[in-house]
């Protein structure tokens, strides 16, 4: 079964989303991220921008086919077609349909009201749904 984890009140999403993809790549997992076409944008800018020393290699589902399946981060609005299915990571206000697909599930959730008010509404999408959740709640520890 799909284990779900929720990242609260990450103080900047973009940034903790990079610092995740960073630390994920280190340990060689591959991530397909998801959210809203904006979203996607402004994190496809911060990756490129994130460190002056090191390249987190990430593509669109626009890339060509090989470039897509030698990349450990894609980044997608839609999970229907993705060429692996370990960790999913959420962006979107929304349960990405076909999510059961995955390992694992992250829902990255910082301190704004409405993102915090739609996170809730997932979790209890997710619990409804039978899933076993795990809470990380960074307004009470250290960040990535």
């Amino acid at each position: 079964m799909t284990t779900v984890a929720f990242h609260f009140n990450v103080p900047d999403r973009l940034v903790y989303t990079c610092r995740l993809l960073r630390k994920a790549i280190a340990g060689r997992a591959r991530l397909i991220v998801t959210g809203s076409a904006d979203t996607l944008k402004l994190l496809d800018q911060d990756l490129w921008a994130f460190s002056a020393t090191g390249f987190l290699p990430h593509c669109g589902n626009d890339a060509n086919t090989m470039v897509i399946r030698r990349s450990p981060v894609l980044l997608v609005e839609s999970i229907w077609v993705v060429p692996h299915h370990d960790i999913l990571v959420n962006l979107g206000d929304l349960i990405p349909e076909g999510f059961q697909q995955f390992d694992r599930v992250i829902e990255v959730v910082g301190k704004d009201v409405d993102e915090r008010h739609a996170a809730r509404l997932r979790w209890k999408q997710y619990l409804n749904s039978g899933f076993d959740l795990i809470r990380h709640d960074f307004d009470q520890k250290a960040i990535v």
